[in-house]
């Protein structure tokens, strides 16, 4: 471990730049990545989302660059476009002492300026694989110079199909090239590849005991269903939230929920893959700069998102994996500073809590949401450390001039002061506090109710009455035969019968068939649209298990 960035052997225009970022010590695995990339040798980085991976392989790509030539020396590959953003952008933050030139070439945007910036002559080159081909393609990209390839969050572009683009722009390189490659898991696809294209690569693995930062508080609040949202805004009343990034299950889930957030006196925009390029960037811009505190989002949508100042991560519905807890969590708790991240579990949910738990190699301890008495305590006292600082200040002359005269026209001085206090809490009146029905399980009983569970859903024969209160199971004649998923499920029904998609509970495919919990008082309505649904274009029907 390398206590400091000038004994890496760096420049000293990188160590500058990077004192100038605000960084003092290297983190792991910049200090095993830097010397090795700095020798010339291919390396394998196995590390989670936040460790310093972009500075471990973009400060030796730097100090290797030969500034006279304007041909592609580097050619970095990320599954997103908000990455590959990100990514030029600290390529040019730690070449800002260099003459270096960065081009971010992604999907979503216009050819042209990202062609002229080509044309132009650029060093560096960041992009997601389907651009980047189809710029090869036009004959526009020319990757004959490149000295180093790096591939960044392999898995997550394994995840989403772009193997063959990558084998495909990986053959228009110098085979002689220096190749890089980080990915927090090591799927068989992706060491495939690297057989296939590193030579004699050094593996670096960043593992830490836990799998989670130590600055991240984590715990849970055991809910029904029908009372998430209640639970949320409560949470809202009590945590000091600088900007919140919540996950929902789904696209339809998180606009819903952002509309309720909103209605609610929380301003909250959604991020999900119906947007297009301008209204997500737009979305993302606001959320960086905190004009916008609240962002609901699915997994899928928040892939590449790194923003270091989120104080809060919400798990409103539960992942489906654990690597992707690990993932949505390591967004909070970054670069030393404190975070927090809450889930709401539901009883039908603690299984996979336990197994979230095992993975993690933790305990997330449950906590007691605030009651409305503990919220109406907070506001008080909010309220009078308000009120104590403006009267520290001394620097309400035009309100202490209105006061006086309503004391001069008879008022009682305290109730002026009372009327004044009521007015300054307007506001709460925007933020409902409801109820929030108690979940009466034992700690011993919730464990085996996780286990049944599991064993259930590997059974592949789920009961066909709910065992969450307040919700009923239905059936819908198509399953994993007709290629059902859960999206589809919730989106018909959500559509059809006019119901907000986050309400809908459990969903278990089986071959022919599919069970669904939705809570007791939209089923009439959603057997009322029997007839009018539709999965992949075929009509489907739902009636009671």
């Amino acid at each position: 471990m390398f206590d400091d960035f000038s004994s890496l052997n760096l420049h000293d225009s990188l160590v500058q730049a990077v004192s100038a970022l605000g960084y003092t010590t290297p983190t792991p695995i910049q200090s095993s990545v830097i010397p090795l990339m700095l020798a010339g040798q291919d390396v394998i980085g196995q590390a989670q989302t936040g460790t310093g991976k972009t500075a471990a392989f973009a400060l030796p790509v730097l100090q290797n660059l030969d500034a006279g030539r304007k041909s592609v020396q580097c050619l970095v590959l990320a599954p997103t476009r908000e990455l590959a953003i990100q990514v030029a952008d600290s390529f040019e933050g730690y070449g800002q002492f260099q003459a270096v030139r960065v081009a971010a070439v992604y999907g979503g945007q216009p050819y042209g300026p990202q062609i002229r910036q080509l044309k132009q002559g650029v060093q560096v080159v960041v992009g997601t694989p389907g651009r980047l081909l189809d710029l090869i393609r036009k004959n526009i990209l020319d990757l004959s110079a490149v000295q180093t390839l790096v591939l960044d969050e392999a898995d997550e572009m394994l995840s989403m199909g772009f193997i063959e683009d990558i084998e495909t722009i990986l053959a228009e390189t110098p085979s002689d090239r220096q190749t890089t490659l980080f990915s927090a898991t090591m799927p068989t696809e992706i060491r495939r590849l690297a057989d296939r294209y590193m030579h004699n690569p050094q593996v670096v693995a960043i593992e830490n005991k836990q799998r989670t930062v130590a600055t991240t508080d984590q715990r849970y609040y055991l809910v029904h269903e029908k009372d998430k949202l209640a639970a949320l805004t409560r949470l809202f009343q009590v945590e000091d939230i600088t900007s919140a990034l919540i996950f929902a299950r789904t696209r339809a889930g998180t606009g819903a929920l952002a509309n309720e957030l909103t209605l609610r006196g929380y301003p909250a925009e959604a991020l999900n893959g119906d947007m297009n390029q301008d209204s997500r960037e737009q979305t993302l811009n606001r959320f960086q700069d905190n004009r916008l505190k609240v962002l609901v989002a699915t997994d899928i949508a928040a892939r590449g998102l790194d923003i270091d100042d989120i104080s809060h991560v919400f798990n409103f519905d539960m992942p489906e994996f654990s690597e992707i807890y690990v993932h949505r969590i390591g967004r909070t708790g970054r670069a030393g500073k404190p975070g927090t991240a809450i889930s709401l579990v539901t009883p039908r949910e603690l299984w996979r809590l336990r197994k979230i738990e095992n993975y993690i190699r933790q305990q997330i301890p449950q906590a007691e949401l605030p009651t409305i008495e503990d919220i109406k305590a907070h506001r008080d006292q909010q309220l009078i450390e308000r009120m104590l600082v403006w009267l520290k200040r001394n620097r309400s002359l035009k309100e202490k001039e209105i006061a006086t005269s309503l004391v001069e026209a008879g008022y009682d001085p305290l109730d002026v002061a009372a009327a004044a206090l009521k007015l300054a809490r307007v506001e709460e009146k925007r933020q409902p506090l409801e109820p929030v029905s108690v979940v009466k399980v034992e700690r011993a009983i919730k464990r085996r109710e996780g286990r049944r569970s599991t064993r259930r859903e590997k059974s592949g024969r789920p009961s066909n009455t709910s065992h969450e209160e307040g919700m009923v199971r239905l059936m819908v004649n198509a399953g994993k035969d007709q290629g059902v998923r859960p999206q589809d499920v919730v989106g018909t029904i959500a559509r059809s019968a006019d119901i907000p998609g986050r309400t809908i509970g459990a969903i278990y495919i089986q071959d022919q068939l599919t069970l669904v919990d939705v809570p007791s008082q939209y089923v009439d309505k959603v057997l009322a649209k029997t007839g009018r649904y539709h999965i992949r274009k075929k009509a489907v029907s739902i009636e009671r298990a």
